[in-house]
């Protein structure tokens, strides 16, 4: 994990408490390195950054440190600058992928990288589901950038994309920082749990809509 341990990120985040600056410009870079494929799971700077701002929410718990400046990390901020920071990360890549990626084609690192099995798979999906695989890359560990990047090779429509993307990220990351910033260490004995519920709810939102768009799709088709 790019030389560092959870539990450092974790403590690193939680000694800078009273240093918000240092704290929303880390969480964006990790969430950046995260959308290119850096092996630091977006899992770990939401439980870090959602701690944070559990430490700084809750002063009465968790004694100021000597010379912490004026201002704590503000929970609301922090789940704002995380969210942006993932969508724009992720539309990032997309741009590499529509308006860069074509011109790789024939450079033999990036043929061979295009031929790897996460590739060809992210493309096999984006081109069977379209926009709606880019809210699946988000949740299949290995296939986020290749993924993302698929979306933009293959003409995904850019507003598909960011309603897509954006909602499953609006599920998921300002959420875990909020409910941890709110509750937590009963949100960490029960994190499994949690993740579950918020997959299952993002699941069902995805089925409603595929159901909303299925007599459409078999127009379509005929």
């Amino acid at each position: 994990m790019i030389g560092v341990t959870e539990q450092e990120l974790i403590q690193w985040f939680a000694d800078k408490a009273y240093e918000p600056m240092w704290v929303y410009l880390t969480v964006v870079g990790l969430m950046f390195i995260s959308s290119f494929g850096f092996p630091l799971p977006e899992e770990v700077t939401l439980v870090a950054s959602g701690l944070v701002a559990h430490i700084a929410h809750n002063p009465e718990n968790y004694p100021i440190p000597e010379g912490a400046g004026p201002n704590a990390v503000n929970m609301w901020v922090l789940a704002a600058v995380a969210f942006f920071a993932v969508l724009s990360s992720d539309l990032l890549v997309y741009f590499i992928g529509k308006f860069i990626g074509k011109r790789f084609r024939g450079n033999p690192r990036f043929e061979k990288w295009h031929q790897s099995k996460s590739f060809q798979k992210a493309e096999a999906w984006t081109a069977k589901y379209g926009a709606w695989a880019s809210g699946i890359f988000r949740f299949t560990p290995g296939l986020r950038f290749p993924g993302h990047m698929a979306c933009g090779l293959l003409g995904v429509p850019i507003w598909k994309f960011i309603a897509v993307d954006g909602a499953a990220a609006l599920l998921t990351v300002p959420t875990q920082i909020i409910l941890l910033g709110i509750y937590g260490d009963v949100i960490l004995e029960n994190f499994k749990v949690v993740k579950i519920v918020i997959l299952a709810v993002l699941v069902i939102f995805v089925l409603w809509l595929l159901i909303k768009k299925l007599p459409q799709m078999r127009r379509r088709a005929s």
